[in-house]
């Protein structure tokens, strides 16, 4: 099935591209630099899922229906992960803070696309996506709020 979109459709996915894009950089660069072994393994795994959403948003500049089995299956998995292990060290916990940061503004860039698309198609992806992002976003709190590194008051 061909998606015709309109200009502001086109513009909004660019935007999103880039912004995916620059998770996957994230990712794997954090990936490498995080300390703890479970932390890498959560980074690769979320570098992977935005993989998928740089690939979603890509099929539908080409005018394709996307692909969403990928982030079905992972949203399929429990909401909530149980990290255990020592308090992290402070690199890892500015790579942390970081990436919830970029959730939480890529997750809101969403937001945009999702009241402006006029396919219906291009908003119910965007909001797949977008709660990707969220549940990205919960689980970087997760591991942090366990290892001591953003304290809930």
């Amino acid at each position: 099935m061909q998606i015709q979109l309109s200009q502001k459709e086109r513009m909004l996915l660019e935007d999103n591209k880039h912004q995916e894009e620059i998770c996957v950089v994230k990712y794997q660069n954090y990936a490498g630099q995080a300390q703890d072994p479970q932390l890498k393994q959560l980074f690769n795994t979320l570098a992977t899922e935005e993989q998928h959403h740089f690939d979603m948003i890509n099929q539908m500049l080409q005018g394709q229906q996307p692909t969403m089995g990928h982030t079905q299956q992972q949203a399929a998995q429990p909401q909530q992960t149980t990290y255990q292990g020592v308090m992290g060290n402070t690199g890892d916990k500015i790579l942390c803070s970081d990436l919830l940061s970029t959730e939480k503004y890529v997750s809101g860039t969403y937001n945009t696309g999702v009241f402006e698309a006029v396919s219906p198609i291009v908003r119910q992806t965007l909001q797949h996506i977008q709660q990707d992002e969220q549940r990205h976003g919960e689980q970087l709190f997760n591991y942090m709020n366990s290892h001591g590194m953003y304290s809930v008051q």
